[in-house]
């Protein structure tokens, strides 16, 4: 593993030193963000950015895939809007931000500055639903939410941050489920395919799911550090909100019908979980497949007649092939040996006077410093051969980590309370289901409940808190 390397980046806090102080360089060093002047916010930086339009291009391609449409909803929503839900209002209350003024006018109405926009798609839907034949709705938005959080990380926790949230209406019950499920494993293909992230798929317990919705289904994956990061939700809320906003249709045997609701959203938190699961001493490791930059060409003894020209000749050449950078900037090849391993890079490319001599270069993994040489007429086929080689890598990794850091506990409270306090990870424990229990383990074993595993396995017939009859095994963990 890189982390056995030999560090190259100083400014960077070792993660065994202090793991929070570890991510903060990373995201400054790499320069994804730089801090705002309004509290809470987060200017993203293009090289942050870049890796953001790539999770959105490729998420949005999938979303085009499963036949949804993109949108765009106001960011204001009146009061009265937000009011019509109640189960939704009181869940999102201590989070909004408030707008009262319009230029030196106080305003008649409040307007909600959007947390998610559940009421608004709501509003819209009730003009445009009438008849079966409208049914499904498939709608997505790409735009950014205000969430007056209290404490704040980059990417983890901000006040307004960036997403993408699908809202759907269907004719029945069956189709909504349906579409929740669909989208969630849209989003479980997208972290181990593109994003080389192991996930567990489940459904939340009514204590932790989405304000107003029947239930939760989420994907839970294992940081670095052993604490979970919600990385993806889908919703069903049933006819809960199109009674509430009094969005009806005629079904195909004339008769009036609720339609049934999704949403679903993945947001720029999921960059945070690119770099608590791959990251190193060293700084980013990034997915081929959302890197902004997936090979860097560095021309070794440049000023030597014809380096430049050849390195240039490769930048042009593998365009068709990759991302492609070519660094020729006067720095040391040592500094920018350590620049392109701190941003992450999946490969370098390495080539010099003698390089050229013998139709070669040296390609060089981000994930482990492997060097392959390789003849110059074989990259085309070795540079996406290396980049699934990288992505594999840092999954098997990743899978590895979260099976030596998942916990099976099967005694009682005490051993659930030492287990949370001496081994970090998931732990997997059977639950009665009474939500006291649930808040008894967050408040004195310090874990919330991540999810309730599709898988059904089960560790013991007997709630890990209170010892009476099980309903469910739940997966706990400290998150972010």
């Amino acid at each position: 593993m890189a982390n056995d390397k030999k560090k190259m980046v100083e400014e960077i806090t070792s993660m065994e030193v202090d793991f929070a102080k570890w991510y903060t360089d990373v995201v400054k060093k790499a320069e994804l963000v730089d801090y705002s002047g309004v509290r809470g916010c987060m200017i993203m930086r293009p090289y942050g950015y870049a890796i953001w339009e790539n999770i959105q291009k490729d998420l949005d391609a999938r979303f085009k895939a499963t036949g949804h449409e993109n949108v765009a909803m106001p960011l204001f929503i009146p009061e009265s809007l937000l009011q019509r839900e109640k189960d939704h209002v009181e869940g999102f209350a201590p989070e909004v931000a408030w707008v009262t003024m319009g230029g030196s006018e106080e305003l008649t109405e409040r307007l909600c500055v959007r947390p998610t926009s559940e009421t608004l798609f709501c509003d819209h839907y009730k003009n445009i639903i009438h008849s079966y034949r409208d049914l499904p709705k498939l709608y997505n938005q790409w735009c950014s939410v205000v969430r007056w959080e209290k404490t704040t990380r980059p990417f983890l926790r901000t006040m307004e941050f960036w997403w993408q949230e699908g809202h759907t209406m269907h004719e029945t019950a069956e189709d909504a489920i349906e579409e929740t499920e669909r989208m969630l494993n849209v989003y479980a293909d997208f972290c181990e395919q593109s994003l080389a992230i192991p996930v567990i798929k489940g459904q939340k317990t009514d204590k932790e799911k989405f304000a107003g919705a029947q239930a939760t289904y989420t994907i839970e994956a294992l940081m670095h550090d052993g604490k979970a990061l919600q990385s993806g939700t889908s919703h069903y809320f049933g006819d809960g909100f199109a009674r509430a906003f009094d969005i009806t249709f005629t079904d195909r045997q004339n008769k009036l019908q609720y339609p049934h609701q999704t949403s679903w959203g993945m947001s720029t938190r999921i960059i945070g979980a690119i770099i608590m699961t791959h990251g190193d001493d060293n700084g980013l490791v990034l997915p081929p497949a959302i890197a902004p930059i997936q090979l860097v060409i560095l021309p070794i003894a440049q000023h030597k007649p014809g380096v430049l020209e050849k390195a240039s000749e490769l930048r042009d050449r593998l365009q068709s092939v990759c991302r492609v950078k070519m660094d020729d900037s006067d720095n040391s090849p040592g500094w920018k040996f350590a620049e392109y391993e701190m941003k992450g890079v999946p490969l370098r490319l390495e080539i010099g006077p003698r390089d050229i001599e013998n139709n070669q270069c040296v390609l060089v993994r981000r994930d482990n410093r492997e060097k392959t040489v390789v003849s110059l007429d074989e990259l085309e086929a070795k540079i996406p051969e290396l980049l699934k080689a990288v992505h594999d890598g840092i999954y098997n990794i990743a899978l590895e980590r979260r099976k030596r850091m998942t916990h099976v506990c099967d005694g009682d409270f005490e051993d659930m309370k030492k287990m949370a306090a001496e081994k970090p990870g998931f732990i997997k424990a059977a639950w009665c289901g009474d939500l006291a229990c649930e808040e008894k383990l967050k408040e004195e074993a310090g874990v919330t409940s991540r999810c309730i595993p599709f898988d059904g396995e089960s560790v013991s017939d007997r709630c890990v808190c209170c010892g009476k009859k099980a309903k469910a095994t739940v997966i706990w963990g400290k998150a972010y």
